[in-house]
C-alpha cells in the first residue's frame, strides 16, 4: 500500500481535490432525501419513514437516468479540453442544457403516469394514500433538479467544482429549514415542498454563478445557433443514455427491494428505508470519486495518454477502495448509533435497521468498485457492455436471489440484503475486468 502510495502520489492527490467537491455536490442530489426521511421519522413517527423512502426512492428512481446520462457532458467536456478544442465546449454545456430540459419532460411523464398507477407497488392503503400527493411534489422538482445537474457539468469538466458544492451545501440547509417549518404545519408533504423549493434555489445559484464568473465567459460563446447543436445532442443522449440506465439498473434494484420489503410488512419497510439511506449516501459519495476518475480519464483521452488513461483509473479504485473501506468500518462499529438518528421510539425498527445496516457495511467495497468502474469506462466512452453487465448483475442475479432467499428461504429482509450484496459484487468483478480489458487492447 506504501509503495502504491509513493507511485501514484501525484495521481491520488489530484483525484482527491477533484472529488471532493463532487462528492459534497453528488450528495445534494440524495441528501435532500435523506434528510426528509429523518425528519418525517422524528416530526410525525417511524409510521411516515416507509411512505417517505418509497416516495423518495421511485421518484430518484426514474430522475436517476436523467441524473446518471448527464454526467457523460462533464467526460465530453474534459476530453475537449484535453485535445484543446475550446470552441467545442461552449456547445456541449448548450447542448447539454437542452438534453436536461428533454430529459425532465420526458421523466417527469413517466414519474406521473407512475404515481396514477401506485397501486401495481402493492403498499398498503395507508402508504399508497400519503405517498401520492407526495411523490407529485417530487416529480415538480425534477425540472430544477436535472437542469441544475446538467449544467453542473460544465464546472465539473473545468475542474472547478467548487461552487457547485457550496450552492449544494446551502441547499441542504435550506431544506432543513423549510422542512422543519413545513412539516410542523401542513405535515407530511411539507418534506417534497422543501425539497422543491431547494432544489429550484440551486439552478438560480448555477445560473447566477455561470453566467457571472469570469473562469466561465471563454467558455459561454459559442458560433452557430440551436441547430448547430443537434449533433451534439444526439451524441449526448446516445452515449449518456446508456450511462443513465447503468445508474437506473442499480437504482431500480434497491427501489424494487423497497417494494418486495414492502410486501413484508410495515416495520421491515422502516428499518429498511434506515440502512437504505445511509447505504445510499456512501454510494453517492464513491459517485464523486467516480465522476473525478471519469473525468481525469477523459482528459487523458484527449491527449492520447494511455498510460495517463492507466493512472486515472487505477488511482480511482485505489481511493474508493480505502474510502469505502473506512465506511464499512463505521457501519459496522457504530450501527445502533447510525440508527438512532432516524428512529428510537420503536424497537422493532431499531433492531431490524441495525442488522441491515451490518449487511450495508460489508458490501461497501463492491458498490464503490462497481461505480468506480461504471466511470472510468464512461471515460473511455465506452457504455453499452457496461449497461449489458449492470442489467445482468441486478436484475438477473441479485433481485431473483433476493426474492428466493426472503420467501421461499425465510430469510426475511435479511434474504434482501443478501441478494443485493452478491449483485454488487458480480458487477464489481465484471466492470473492473472489463476496464483493464480495455486497457490490454488499447495498448496493442
Amino acid at each position: 500500500m506504501h509503495s502504491y502510495f509513493r507511485l501514484y502520489r501525484q495521481d491520488i492527490v489530484q483525484t482527491i481535490r477533484l472529488a471532493i467537491p463532487i462528492i459534497v455536490a453528488q450528495l445534494g442530489v440524495v441528501l435532500m432525501g435523506v434528510t426528509d426521511t429523518i425528519m418525517v421519522g422524528r416530526l410525525l413517527g417511524a409510521a411516515y419513514l416507509g411512505p417517505a423512502g418509497i416516495s423518495n426512492s421511485i421518484t430518484f428512481l426514474i430522475s436517476s437516468i436523467g441524473v446518471g446520462g448527464l454526467s457523460i457532458i462533464s467526460a465530453l467536456v474534459s476530453r475537449s479540453r484535453g485535445e484543446n478544442d475550446h470552441e467545442a465546449i461552449p456547445k456541449i454545456f448548450r447542448a447539454g442544457i437542452w438534453v436536461g430540459f428533454f430529459l425532465s419532460l420526458v421523466l417527469s411523464a413517466v414519474n406521473v403516469l407512475v404515481i396514477w398507477k401506485f397501486e401495481i407497488f402493492g403498499q398498503t392503503d395507508f402508504i399508497t394514500e400519503i405517498s401520492r400527493p407526495y411523490m407529485l411534489i417530487l416529480t415538480l422538482s425534477n425540472f430544477p433538479l436535472l437542469l441544475f445537474v446538467a449544467m453542473r457539468q460544465l464546472c465539473d469538466g473545468l475542474a472547478n467544482p467548487k461552487v457547485p458544492m457550496m450552492i449544494t451545501i446551502s441547499a441542504l440547509f435550506l431544506n432543513v429549514g423549510f422542512n422543519y417549518m413545513l412539516i410542523s404545519k401542513i405535515g407530511f408533504t411539507g418534506a417534497a415542498w422543501g425539497t422543491l423549493i431547494s432544489r429550484t434555489y440551486m439552478l438560480l445559484a448555477m445560473i447566477a454563478f455561470i453566467y457571472n464568473d469570469r473562469f466561465f465567459k471563454p467558455y459561454l460563446k459559442m458560433a452557430g445557433g440551436y441547430l448547430s447543436l443537434k449533433p451534439l445532442m444526439m451524441k449526448i443522449l446516445k452515449l449518456g443514455i446508456p450511462g443513465g440506465f447503468q445508474f437506473f439498473f442499480e437504482i431500480a434494484a434497491f427501489s424494487f427491494a423497497v417494494v418486495m420489503v414492502g410486501w413484508l410488512g410495515e416495520a421491515q419497510l422502516a428499518a429498511h428505508e434506515v440502512a437504505i439511506n445511509l447505504a445510499s449516501t456512501t454510494y453517492m459519495m464513491a459517485t464523486g470519486i467516480a465522476a473525478a476518475g471519469s473525468i481525469r480519464v477523459g482528459a487523458a483521452l484527449g491527449r492520447n495518454d494511455q498510460n495517463g488513461i492507466f493512472r486515472a483509473g487505477t488511482t480511482a479504485f485505489g481511493v474508493v477502495a480505502v474510502f469505502m473501506t473506512i465506511c464499512c468500518l463505521v457501519f459496522m462499529l457504530a450501527n445502533h448509533h447510525l440508527v438512532s438518528l432516524y428512529v428510537q421510539d420503536d424497537q422493532e425498527v431499531v433492531k431490524i435497521a441495525a442488522g441491515l445496516v451490518m449487511i450495508a457495511g460489508i458490501f461497501q467495497l463492491s458498490d464503490g468498485i462497481q461505480v468506480v468502474g461504471l466511470g472510468t469506462l464512461r471515460g473511455i466512452a465506452d457504455v453499452n457492455v457496461p449497461t449489458l453487465i449492470t442489467l445482468f448483475a441486478y436484475w438477473v442475479l441479485a433481485l431473483p436471489l433476493s426474492y428466493l432467499l426472503a420467501f421461499y428461504f425465510d430469510m426475511n429482509v435479511t434474504g434482501v440484503w443478501i441478494g443485493l450484496l452478491i449483485g454488487l459484487s458480480v458487477s464489481a468483478i465484471l466492470l473492473t475486468t472489463r476496464f483493464y480489458a480495455k486497457m490490454r487492447s488499447m495498448k496493442r
